[in-house]
């Protein structure tokens, strides 16, 4: 399968070529490939580094990425085996995200990069996802578990996922693409570029927006309409210069508006029309901008040293103006707790839905108004040399972190008349949450690969040293006189090792595992201990009769897991985190590929099948305030985790079409701690979904692209959080047109 050249700094012809068909690759090809040096920006940089790594990875190539044209990232991660995804939106536009067991909550316990840079929006202080890169403008996506990812924290319980955005082109090239198709739903995607001499650049724009596919009484937009604008410049240095240098910038922009909100339905309601909204959500809506700043310097001081620095800015804002409260005769409710339990509260119930008039200040909406700053310098030196039959290969790195979450959050009070909000009382900004919660963060790696005739070994070490720090103005303190501030302060010191191994038996067959400490930062409570877990993986990659597969089974034992008190939960979102204790969850992971036309000469079919389990326990009992966690027994399963799920694909190849059709079974989970069997009343029960795509090559200058996603229109649940039942995309059919030159 080819990938981009310009994914890797060091690619000779004849390793091109081998990569293209990794697994008829000759020896000596194979030992050029380990010497490769990849950029900072890449975990892997293709498909087989990815096979032979001494832990568990898996690489999204950009074919595989351009099969369905995916703009939603769950649907591309689903493929996936250890990924553990429940939606909100349906249009993926805020994910929730586990790898092996991690807590999914806005993908806030895993390490998330654009083009190896942290791309949360404060990573260390509030990493809760609200920004997520745009998936449909990526290259490629690079998933990475087990032992290795100790260079790529702060996160190493579950593992870390990078986006590789486009890539610079060797030559002038340009594409457009354009879909349009139900819910009034479009997508723009035009990107140029080009290289001379010593210089190159590109530049990409990419629009997605849609009506949305639910519906509030008033027929008001319930979609959203999101803009990006990427460039990147780039300067190499002189051929004839003792060092070979390259100076790469980069700049990134987009802006949301959407017309989310985290009001979902009752059991009932959702029984009787599943893709309505309430009344009480009509003024909901969230408006968030990010910008971007990258500098990379490269500098390759010969074939076996390279040392790469980025520095980087990362600015995100966003404000997500929406239902939080509900009030009836002096006595104020959470949306959550209304919906949890309905019948208790009818008569607020009877105020959301808009079927009865309220009184002022009914209806209290929340402006949870943010900014956001993340930004640093990163540096790895990457040093390999070999003798006869052994290869070394050193790496260290280093990274100087610094980003804050300033929240300045105010409730407006509503009425509902008739079924229309009407604004009684507009609040002073700040005068619900005026707190800044911030980080300083040193981390270094070293992670040393020694190999020799057939086996691999990587020891690896990560160190993290993190100084989280809360100052809080108080809410009688808008304009922030400090007249009554408060502060508190964490710090954190730890050392995070790792050990993977691979055994290559033949071509063929390999052997893997590795054991490494979990980490991931408390929060700026004082003396809130770090979550910590020791991580064990055992697992084979194979090819026997064209059938090529990864079967790995994981075992991580956490001696203290953490939860967070956040608002898509249903709880405060105050943030603070809380001690859920020891948590045991094991798994297997299963992956298969095959071409049943492998030696026909204009046709392939292949086909690929991806298996999750996932068993989850908490080892003792404790109580939470938290919707999700509740109260929690010895011996309880995690909430919003799957314990079974697959992914299946087939497709047809030929030069001037392809066809594709895409399955995904998402197993039951239960939406609070338990054992019990999952139901409608305590959980979110199965669903199996079938997703198709085509392309036709009228040239090899333009295509037509067609898309149906849910093809046969399942109705189906996808969480209870933030606040009630939600459901998951329905049919929805897209055509479109792509252009290249």
């Amino acid at each position: 399968m080819k990938t981009k050249t310009v994914l890797l700094f060091l690619l000779i012809v004849g390793i091109a070529k081998a990569q293209n068909n990794p697994q008829t690759t000759p020896q000596d090809s194979i030992q050029k490939l380990d010497e490769v040096l990849l950029k900072t920006s890449v975990i892997f940089g293709n498909k087989y580094q990815a096979k032979n790594r001494t832990g568990s990875s898996y690489y999204i190539s950009p074919k595989e990425l351009a099969k369905f044209n995916y703009t939603d990232i769950n649907r591309v991660l689903r493929t996936v085996p250890g990924v553990n995804i429940y939606e909100e939106d349906g249009f993926g536009l805020r994910p929730n995200i586990s790898l092996r067991g991690t807590s999914p909550q806005r993908s806030a316990k895993i390490s998330i990069m654009e083009d190896g840079v942290l791309i949360a929006p404060a990573p260390y202080s509030a990493p809760a996802a609200y920004y997520f890169p745009s998936v449909a403008r990526m290259d490629a996506v690079e998933i990475l578990k087990g032992s290795s990812q100790v260079q790529y924290g702060p996160f190493t319980s579950g593992g870390a996922i990078n986006f590789v955005s486009s890539q610079i082109p060797e030559s002038f090239t340009g594409r457009l693409k354009a879909s349009t198709g139900s819910f009034n739903t479009s997508q723009l995607h035009a990107k140029i570029g080009d290289q001379k001499g010593r210089v190159g650049y590109s530049i990409e724009y990419l629009n997605f927006n849609s009506d949305g596919f639910k519906n509030l009484p008033d027929n008001s937009n319930t979609g959203f309409d999101k803009n990006d604008v990427v460039a990147k410049f780039r300067i190499n240095s002189k051929a004839s210069k003792t060092f070979e240098q390259a100076l790469d910038f980069k700049f990134q922009y987009s802006d949301e508006v959407s017309n989310e909100t985290y009001l979902g339905l009752s059991q009932n309601d959702f029984n009787t029309n599943p893709f309505d909204r309430y009344a009480a959500s009509q003024e909901d809506v969230m408006t968030n901008d990010h910008i971007q700043f990258m500098i990379n310097h490269q500098m390759d001081f010969n074939q076996k040293l390279r040392i790469t620095t980025t520095g980087y800015y990362n600015g995100f804002s966003r404000n997500w103006y929406k239902l939080n409260d509900v009030v009836v005769n002096g006595t104020k409710v959470g949306i959550a707790d209304i919906l949890e339990r309905p019948d208790e509260f009818s008569n607020y119930i009877d105020i959301v839905n808009g079927s009865v008039n309220s009184d002022a200040d009914a209806l209290l909406v929340k402006a949870n108004n943010r900014d956001y700053t993340s930004k640093g310098i990163q540096t790895k030196l990457d040093y390999h040399w070999s003798g006869e039959q052994v290869f070394h290969d050193l790496e260290i790195g280093l990274r100087y972190h610094y980003d804050e979450e300033d929240r300045f959050q105010w409730k407006d009070g509503y009425s509902i008349i008739d079924g229309e909000m009407i604004q009684t009382t507009a609040a002073t900004p700040g005068t619900d949450a005026n707190r800044i919660s911030s980080a300083n963060a040193f981390a270094s790696y070293l992670m040393y690969k020694l190999k020799y005739k057939k086996l691999t070994v990587t020891p690896g070490l990560r160190y993290e040293n993190i100084v989280l720090r809360r100052e809080n103005f108080g809410t009688d303190d808008p304009n922030r006189t400090g007249s009554n501030v408060s502060t508190r302060e964490n710090k954190v010191d730890i050392f995070i090792p790792g050990m993977g191994f691979n055994y290559k038996f033949n071509n063929d067959v390999s052997l893997f595992g590795g054991v490494h400490k979990g980490f991931s930062p408390p929060s700026n409570q004082e003396g809130q201990k770090a979550e910590e877990s020791i991580n064990y993986e055992l697992g084979t990659r194979f090819n026997f009769k064209g059938i090529r597969g990864e079967l790995v089974a994981y075992y991580n034992d956490y001696s203290n897991l953490l939860g967070s008190d956040l608002a898509a939960t249903g709880g405060t979102g105050s943030l603070e985190q809380f001690n859920a204790g020891e948590v045991s969850v094991r798994g297997i992971e299963l992956l298969l590929n095959y071409n049943l036309m492998d030696n026909h000469p204009k046709f392939a079919l292949p086909i690929t099948f991806g298996y999750t389990f996932t068993d989850t326990e908490f080892l003792n009992s404790f109580g939470s305030t938290d919707n999700l966690w509740g109260e929690v027994n010895k011996g309880d399963e995690l909430p919003y985790i799957a314990k079974h799920q697959f992914n299946t694909s087939i497709s047809l190849e030929h030069e001037k079409f392809e066809l594709n059709l895409n399955g995904r079974f998402n197993g039951a989970f239960r939406t609070t701690a338990g054992t019990e069997t999952i139901t409608d009343a305590n959980g979110v029960t199965s669903n199996f979904i079938i997703d198709f795509s085509g392309k036709y090559h009228l040239s090899k200058y333009l295509s037509i692209t067609g898309n149906i996603i849910n093809l046969l229109d399942e109705t189906y649940a996808v969480s209870r959080v933030p606040a009630g039942l939600r459901p998951g995309h329905p049919f929805g059919a897209y055509a479109g047109l792509e252009v290249r030159f």
